[in-house]
Parts: C-alpha cells; sequence; structure tokens
C-alpha cells in the first residue's frame, strides 16, 4: 500500500477498492430480468466509441443506454449524503460525477441515442419495465 493514499484510513482505503464498478447488485437484478423478458444487450459497454464512458447495459441496434447510479457515488437526492471526513477532496469529487453524468447524457442524446438513468435502490422490476418499453419503442434515424 502507499504510504500516501487518499483514504483517511488503511481500513477506508479497503473498503472503497472493494467498490464495484460493474456487476454490482442493482445491474445484476435488472439484467437478469431483461435477458428473462428475451432481450440481449452489451454490459459496461462505451455506447459511442470516441466516448470514454461506458453504460452498464447496452441496445447498439436500438440506441438504447441504461446507467444505473449509485446513490452516493452519483450523489442520489434520497440516499446520497456528503461525506463527513475529507470533504475537501470528496465533495469536488462528487460534484465531477454529477457533471461528467450531465455531459453524458447530453453527448448521448445529441447523437440519437435513448438514455436511461435510475437509481440502484429504485425496484429492478420498475427498470425492466422501463427499459423493455424504451427499447421496444425507439426507432434510431
Amino acid at each position: 500500500m502507499p504510504t500516501e493514499s487518499w483514504a483517511s484510513t488503511p481500513a477506508r482505503r479497503r473498503n472503497m477498492q472493494a467498490n464495484r464498478s460493474r456487476d454490482t447488485k442493482p445491474e445484476l437484478a435488472v439484467r437478469r430480468l431483461l435477458h428473462a423478458a428475451g432481450l440481449r444487450y452489451r454490459v459496461a459497454c462505451r455506447p459511442i466509441p470516441d466516448l470514454r464512458r461506458t453504460a452498464d447495459v447496452v441496445f447498439t441496434r436500438r440506441r438504447v443506454a441504461l446507467f444505473i447510479d449509485g446513490c452516493f457515488w452519483h450523489s442520489c437526492p434520497l440516499h446520497g449524503r456528503a461525506p463527513a471526513i475529507n470533504a475537501g477532496y470528496w465533495s469536488p469529487k462528487l460534484q465531477r460525477t454529477r457533471d461528467r453524468d450531465r455531459e453524458t447524457t447530453e453527448k448521448l442524446a445529441a447523437e440519437g441515442w435513448t438514455v436511461l438513468r435510475f437509481w440502484e435502490h429504485e425496484d429492478p422490476a420498475d427498470i425492466a419495465a422501463a427499459v423493455i418499453c424504451a427499447v421496444a419503442h425507439h426507432h434510431p434515424a
């Protein structure tokens, strides 16, 4: 472990390193439902190759990108909370994440993509129903 860590303690560092960027429980639950509905998709894929951003689930032919955002990392209005420790580091970092999310949505929409964003705490069945509807009704130009 490096001597100068951004984490407040070694235990916190291990905890933060254990956070998954893909295949989270909410993502897996939604993907199971989409697969059971007969949909096929790409996982952790760049919707636009030149854009260095990955969506959680991508329907390339229908141009639908799904993001299931974590409440802490993406500052959920219901469950997101300001970090009590090392706020000088975390507040700007979380703001950059929100800005990047907004920019990603705008860029994809400008390219004709339907962008679906949900919070990790939302019901997987509701998310899957919205995705199924979007995929069924989106006809790219």
